[in-house]
């Protein structure tokens, strides 16, 4: 499967998720997330197929970098719940989510559609402009941090409502192990990250990538 394919997979099976009855009963009840809702969380989750279309739109402006090179310029990444952007993070989602779950639901819908028409036909190298940085990537490396979010909120999301998580393709699991992996790697050194996958015994008491 290319990453189009998986990303496509994916966001079809996240829109369904969306729209599951215990998303819409507990719009307002605390997430698993702290300071963030059932209901923004589902529209920053909805968000990862709702930006797409604007982004393969948007004039590519900045340097093109790698993806490791992105996530080493991002700064949610820090783990500051009150950092300048997670804290803008915050406020989008609650704003996005102030309409409600079936308009939230539908626009993700919407989006899904343009993106099934559209992006079969792409190039995976060519660039496009992230609207949250002042660099590009290519759009498969894109494509792999939205695979990041899709899988990482979805679960967010079915902890947050206590039901199973979206039944997305294994390579798209596949891709985010991946990347989660490297970026401890950056963050803790690849011995930690080998022995906290091997050895337990002699694991770091904590891994975690971001």
């Amino acid at each position: 499967m290319t990453v189009i394919e998986i990303y496509l997979e994916t966001a079809t099976a996240t829109h369904d998720f969306l729209g599951h009855p215990a998303v819409a009963e507990r719009w307002d009840a605390p997430s698993a997330l702290a300071r963030l809702r059932v209901g923004p969380l589902a529209a920053h989750l909805a968000g990862q197929l709702v930006q797409v279309p604007p982004v393969l739109d948007a004039p590519v402006t900045g340097e093109r970098v790698t993806l490791a090179e992105h996530f080493a310029r991002s700064t949610w990444t820090d783990g500051d719940l009150d950092s300048e952007v997670n804290t803008y993070i915050r406020r989008v989602s609650e704003d996005a989510a102030a309409v409600g779950h079936a308009a939230v639901t539908a626009t993700a819908g919407e989006a899904l559609e343009r993106l099934r028409r559209r992006l079969p036909s792409e190039e995976p190298g060519r660039a496009v402009q992230l609207p949250f940085g002042p660099w590009s990537l290519t759009l498969a490396d894109y494509l792999t941090t939205r695979l990041l979010e899709l899988t990482v909120h979805g679960d967010d999301l079915a902890v947050s409502v206590d039901v199973d998580p979206p039944a997305v393709p294994a390579a798209a699991l596949d891709s985010t192990i991946g990347v989660l992996c490297r970026l401890a790697a950056v963050r803790h050194g690849p011995t930690a990250v080998l022995r906290a996958l091997s050895r337990a015994e002699r694991a770091p008491r904590t891994i975690a990538a971001l």
